[in-house]
């Protein structure tokens, strides 16, 4: 007995040492947890479109994904999948010829989850498998749309999806019609490029299954209009789109985000497609050989993709040097915000357009549309829009020091892969690895940045309790 009640003893106590062991290590790993876990919506949202980014080059570095023998290399798998999940469409191989059907695929499934948001994808699991979400996933999905707070992301979540099925099926089917009708395409082949070019349109990727893009199609209205069409509804951003659904019929009571967005676009489109089209009229390799009616349509395209997708219907590489400029300032402005566009934005640049009017007419308030714009707002737009202009300074510089190319040639693929754009003049396939990789973080950051510090630094408005005495330095 006494042996028994000794051996009861000895496992109490290994059993309570086991315990007491097993609660300091469930203890350490929640510290760690803390510690490790990001405690913003914001860095999960990066940490997100960072894993999307990884599977993605898995799958492409897997054999089946590449034409002929062997897989792609990290580097070619890694620069596709970033350019894909941030819809920039920057390649440094030849999409229809180094890709198998099951690396196409891949590209394609990347770029809808890219442009519909990594986030408010899993939020769209969460709303379709378990009919509600929690509050993470809520907040998760709110920072990546903008959604005006947490009980608004299901209808957010869901509208996206209605709109971005809606247009590029509808999309789908046009380019469909037309490639069999005037192309002679097969049914089959002809829905899958049909399908491929709309997602990749309306998420603004530009990627395209031609080795010249969409060159050939530059003088067919029927390819390029449908085309242009998307984007521009793609760029325009979410919250526009949902609005306009709404009170399409009332502009007095449309915000000024919306106005701010449709105003920029309209003035944007006419201003580079005057542009481009005069700069280009006679150039032999890009708009000379067309009608007068052609070159309008060329010019147009082009000024719809620069400002945000990929696509081409020119050789970029034979454009005139001034144009490259030209289309930099537009790339670098990009679209609409919580879109599937890139670049600062157009509202960043509308609202440093009326602070400059405001400071020049001598006012004290920032007056937009009847309305007065917070102090906030122009401390965050000075904010993002120098530190954009920093990273593709540096970037631009770093280049130069790297590789052999002139600098208008960096600086065009720079502000392309920063404004996730996806231009080119041809260089990128050419570039060291040290330079893709700059590429790849370019795209990411574009893809990234702008929502994330806009968000951080709105988030990080505190109020002070103190003021520090007024002085006015000399300024010019």
């Amino acid at each position: 007995m006494r042996l028994i009640s000794a051996t009861k003893r000895s496992l109490a106590a290994l059993g309570g040492g086991a315990s007491r062991a097993t609660q300091r290590i469930r203890s350490s790993f929640r510290d760690f947890s803390r510690v490790v876990a990001p405690r913003h919506p914001t860095q999960v949202v990066v940490l997100g479109f960072a894993a999307a980014i990884t599977v993605g080059t898995g799958l492409l570095m897997l054999p089946i994904a590449k034409e002929g023998p062997g897989g792609a290399t990290v580097l070619e798998a890694l620069f596709t999948s970033t350019s894909s999940v941030c819809v920039t469409g920057l390649i440094t191989v030849d999409t229809p010829v180094f890709w198998s059907g099951f690396g196409q695929t891949v590209i394609l499934v990347l770029i809808q989850l890219g442009g519909f948001g990594v986030m408010s994808f899993g939020a769209l699991l969460g709303v379709l498998m378990a009919r509600r979400l929690g509050l993470r996933s809520r907040l998760l999905a709110a920072t990546e749309t903008k959604a005006g707070g947490p009980g608004d992301v299901r209808r957010v979540i869901l509208g996206v999806l209605i709109i971005s099925l809606v247009t590029e099926a509808a999309l789908a089917l046009i380019l469909m019609l037309r490639l069999m009708n005037g192309y002679g395409y097969s049914p089959g082949e002809a829905l899958w490029h049909g399908v491929f070019h709309s997602i990749s349109s309306f998420n603004n990727a530009g990627f395209a299954l031609y080795s010249d893009n969409l060159i050939g199609f530059a003088t067919d209205p029927w390819i390029c209009l449908p085309i242009a069409a998307a984007v521009i509804l793609g760029g325009l951003g979410f919250p526009v789109l949902f609005e306009l659904r709404r009170q399409y019929r009332k502009p007095i009571h449309w915000s000024m985000n919306t106005k701010l967005v449709l105003s920029g676009t309209a003035i944007l489109l006419v201003a580079g497609t005057a542009f481009l089209t005069a700069i280009e009229w006679d150039n032999p390799a890009t708009l000379g050989p067309m009608q007068p009616g052609e070159r309008v349509l060329a010019g147009f395209f082009q000024s719809v993709i620069t400002r945000t997708a990929g696509f081409n219907s020119v050789d970029i590489a034979q454009m005139q040097p001034v144009s490259w400029m030209g289309m930099d300032i537009l790339m670098f402005i990009g679209g609409g915000p919580a879109g599937t566009a890139g670049g600062l934005k157009i509202t960043t640049f509308a609202v440093l357009f009326f602070i400059l009017t405001t400071e020049l007419r001598g006012n004290t308030a920032v007056n937009i549309f009847g309305k007065r714009l917070s102090r906030a707002v122009h401390r965050q737009a000075i904010s993002v829009v120098l530190l954009a202009i920093a990273l593709v300074v540096c970037s631009t510089m770093l280049l130069m020091l790297i590789t052999d190319f002139g600098m208008d040639r960096i600086l065009f693929e720079v502000v392309s892969a920063f404004g996730t754009v996806g231009l080119s003049t041809g260089i990128t396939a050419s570039m060291p690895p040290a330079a893709q990789i700059v590429l790849i973080l370019l795209m990411f950051v574009g893809r990234l940045g702008p929502v994330t510090l806009g968000v951080a630094l709105a988030v990080r408005e505190r109020p002070v309790l103190y003021e520090y005495p007024k002085e006015r330095p000399l300024i010019g």
